[in-house]
């Protein structure tokens, strides 16, 4: 997450990575492990429904699966929030990951609310 990627599904599969990475380094105890897993989840979650949704075939099932990765980033950013406040984990990691699925997230709403829009403009 160094360098900006333009790309939206490689800017979420590398989040998911850096997701994986961080959680590796998470203690082995049991914050540690549900937490981990829980953004596990919630990252691999999110960039494995924006590739179904690059599969559908209607503008409504579209919306739909972007919602799904919306509600997913929600998830992972939260998630990331609480290792933030319970100070778990590197700082500057969980700010990274706190801003990525911040900008992602906002990303996914304004391709759900363009999609509306056209959506609405050609009466599907």
């Amino acid at each position: 997450m160094n360098e900006k990627t333009y790309n939206f599904e490689d800017r979420l599969v590398e989040f998911a990575g850096e997701c994986i990475f961080f959680c590796k380094t998470l203690p082995n105890d049991s914050a540690g492990k549900y937490y981990a897993d829980q953004i596990l989840r919630s990252s691999g979650s999110a960039a494995l429904n924006y590739g179904e949704a690059q599969g559908t075939t209607t503008p409504k099932d579209f919306i739909h699966k972007m919602t799904l990765v919306l509600k997913e980033l929600k998830e992972t950013k939260v998630a990331v929030k609480i290792l933030s406040y319970a100070k778990i984990g590197d700082t500057n990691k969980l700010e990274n990951l706190q801003k990525e699925s911040t900008e992602l997230a906002a990303i996914s709403a304004k391709m759900i609310l363009n999609k509306k829009r056209n959506r609405i403009n050609i009466g599907n």
